[in-house]
């Protein structure tokens, strides 16, 4: 495999912020193709150990083959890390010194156009991470009726044009099904008046990616996870590529800053909440111009990271 055809983002700023030593447990909630892990692995040496998820078979295999004289200190979860505290318990892995989470699509999501995910390559509306899984973006897009597919777009997408699109696509389906992806977009292109700054399925194929691996929803338990399980001291990280997955990240990453969670109504605290998190990032940290200019695709990144009290 061609490393050069993988660039983690956000990679030095990543590890600083994990704070990571020799001898620490890590979990990688992301494996991807493993950049990310490679440079974890030699900041926690030979007998620190590192916990992978990855819901793409194809992703494991070709991390596996980059991170292979590391084998020994790695356990590898095919599976969703919405399932993390099965997994370090069922793997008795013990509390986590840190645990990263860099969300959105790898690479070869993106490059190989049979798993459908972009709009500029012509695919089928296939759309999933986990290719067991049987709803795929091609049964939303035939099945859905007009008014829950614009609802999705509108909250996955944050795309105004949503109605107007769900139509369109609603009235194309009636004469034939809707199949690949340059058909979809074809569909959507035609809704869009004037000139806009990125292409104009974007939004809408980001929201059907979205909903069809239940990102939002799988994150949000995962995170509330990983802060419950980190060791006291241990590190959590977060990096996003789109306003809906940064939003989350920073409201729960300051909910567990919090003292108090009670009503403001009310007089007197009665929760008894105490707090886990101290944030490492105010404001979260983005690539630099020259990472950008370097790789492209980490132009929309943002990280965040918070402390374990």
């Amino acid at each position: 495999m061609d490393k050069q055809l993988h660039i983690p983002v956000l990679l030095s700023e990543t590890i600083d912020l994990l704070n990571l030593r020799a001898g620490n447990r890590v979990v990688d909630c992301t494996l991807g193709l493993g950049g990310h892990s490679e440079a974890i692995l030699k900041k926690i040496g030979p007998k620190g150990k590192l916990m992978a998820f990855d819901q793409d078979e194809t992703n494991l295999k070709k991390a596996k083959q980059r991170l292979k004289k590391f084998e020994k200190q790695i356990i590898y979860v095919h599976s969703n890390f919405e399932n993390l505290k099965t997994e370090i318990e069922r793997h008795r892995f013990g509390n986590p010194d840190a645990i990263l989470f860099d969300l959105g699509l790898s690479s070869p999501h993106v490059d190989i156009p049979e798993r459908g995910f972009s709009f500029q390559k012509e695919g089928p509306l296939d759309m999933r991470y986990d290719q067991t899984q049987e709803l795929t973006a091609q049964l939303v897009i035939n099945t859905y009726n007009e008014k829950k597919l614009a609802d999705l777009i509108y909250q996955y997408g944050d795309e105004r044009r949503s109605r107007v699109i769900a139509k369109a696509i609603v009235n194309e389906r009636k004469k034939h099904p809707i199949a690949n992806t340059l058909q979809l977009a074809e569909i959507i292109k035609t809704t869009s008046k004037g000139k806009i700054g990125r292409h104009p399925a974007t939004r809408t194929f980001q929201a059907l990616r979205i909903y069809v691996n239940r990102e939002l929803e799988v994150l949000e338990s995962a995170l509330h996870q990983a802060i419950d399980l980190l060791a006291p001291k241990g590190r959590i990280a977060a990096i996003s590529y789109h306003s809906l997955e940064d939003r989350l990240v920073k409201n729960i990453f300051r909910y567990y800053t919090r003292d108090c969670i009670c009503p403001k109504e009310l007089p007197l605290c009665q929760c008894n909440f105490q707090k886990k998190l101290y944030l490492l990032t105010k404001r979260p940290i983005i690539p630099t111009g020259i990472e950008v200019e370097q790789n492209p695709r980490s132009r929309s990144a943002k990280l965040r990271a918070a402390e374990r009290l």
